[in-house]
């Protein structure tokens, strides 16, 4: 594949743990993934349908766990934002071929629009940047607008100009 990157660096990104007050004044914590895997599988049970994209998170229960089992894997850099004892959004980057990451990122309805995208990406970028990668992608689908706008505040630039999917780009490191 010969994916374009832009040329600046994006970030700087602070890595987590981080907390904030999101626009909804809930006190919400990013931290590192820590094995509380059942959490997490609640939060994706609770997933509503209409924000699934392009398939994912999977459907039903045994999908979601198999599905997490791959993105928890140790090559794979995950963080999520707890709201008290539940987990609200889960972001992560998985290794490609390339050695790239490609980046995905989760926020149950409810709390969305509020910042928390934001916080999560930028905790999830300065966490894959501790880790030592240095190039990371996404894709999204053209229609939605707040997704591409968060990318792009994030600083991820567009990487291709067709189909039915936007790619875009970030750089890490030099």
């Amino acid at each position: 594949m010969n994916r374009e990157y832009p040329d600046e660096v994006a970030g700087p990104y602070e890595a987590p743990p981080r907390s904030f007050t999101d626009r909804e004044d809930r006190e919400i914590e990013v931290r590192r993934y820590d094995g509380d895997l059942e959490a997490l599988v609640d939060m994706y049970l609770d997933f509503n349908p209409e924000d699934r994209a392009q398939g994912i998170p999977p459907t039903p229960e045994k999908g979601i766990r198999e599905w997490l089992d791959a993105l928890l894997d140790d090559d794979c850099v995950n963080v999520v934002a707890w709201h008290g004892d539940d987990p609200v959004g889960h972001a992560t980057l998985v290794s490609d071929e390339h050695g790239a990451s490609e980046l995905a990122i989760f926020v149950l309805r409810e709390y969305q629009e509020a910042g928390i995208g934001t916080e999560l990406i930028e905790a999830l970028l300065g966490a894959g940047r501790e880790a030592g990668i240095d190039r990371v992608w996404l894709t999204v689908e053209r229609w939605n607008n707040a997704a591409v706008s968060l990318y792009q505040k994030v600083g991820f630039e567009s990487s291709d100009t067709g189909g039915f999917e936007l790619e875009m780009a970030a750089k890490l490191t030099e």
